[in-house]
């Protein structure tokens, strides 16, 4: 049996997200998770443990890996202890420990720390490839939350309960106008999504790349 994913790759490009500077139509997300992986090791092995990552971390308040009770995780290579205790004799070992990267991408970016230099230390050489095209989304997410809500929202919606309450937000650093524009585009696409004008029905508009912010809520005013 052919174990190889029985799906194309273009029908989730989608998924991935529009990235300002970068063609979404080029986004390859098998060619893509192994830089993933490789930032997740590089955080689980060597930033987490490192002085100037911890410190930051303090800062923004928000654990590492390491530091998660009653289920440490220590490095990339070690499987969770509860796993290995239930590993029938005979089988193969579990697999190393996996993390998402997004809960440290978002206070990066709702703290304006998400510097390169920054995110080279948390993710290592590989992060332009391998987070980067989810931080630029989270970048986008968080000019949504704040076009969406007052500050005491979007600070409840990068909170994380019960005491990883993030201590501060600043403005989005270092927007260059063809994020904004992108991102105007993309919201002028949610605002037509929350009027049903999808399909058939999307306004000529979306699909004029520069186009900018129209707003297609004739029925809101």
């Amino acid at each position: 049996m052919n174990s190889h994913p029985q799906f194309d790759p273009a029908t989730m490009i989608g998924l991935a997200g529009a990235s300002p500077g970068r063609s979404d139509d080029n986004l390859d997300i098998f060619e893509w998770y192994p830089h993933y992986q490789s930032c997740q090791r590089y955080f689980l092995d060597h930033a987490q443990h490192s002085v100037p990552v911890q410190a930051l971390s303090a800062f923004l308040n928000i654990r590492l890996p390491f530091q998660h009770q009653p289920n440490p995780i220590f490095n990339s290579t070690s499987p969770s202890s509860s796993s290995a205790n239930h590993t029938p004799s005979g089988t193969q070992p579990p697999g190393p420990p996996s993390i998402s990267l997004i809960p440290y991408i978002r206070r990066l970016v709702a703290t304006g720390m998400d510097f390169p230099g920054v995110l080279h230390g948390f993710f290592g050489d590989d992060w332009g490839s391998g987070v980067g095209p989810m931080h630029e989304q989270e970048r986008r997410n968080y000019l949504f939350a704040a076009k969406s809500g007052g500050w005491a929202s979007v600070k409840k919606d990068y909170d994380i309960p019960p005491l990883e309450t993030i201590p501060f937000l600043r403005p989005l650093q270092g927007a260059l106008d063809a994020e904004i524009e992108a991102a105007e585009r993309s919201w002028s696409e949610w605002l037509a999504m929350e009027d049903w004008m999808v399909g058939p029905r999307a306004p000529d508009i979306m699909h004029d790349s520069s186009s900018h912010n129209s707003r297609p809520r004739s029925s809101r005013g």
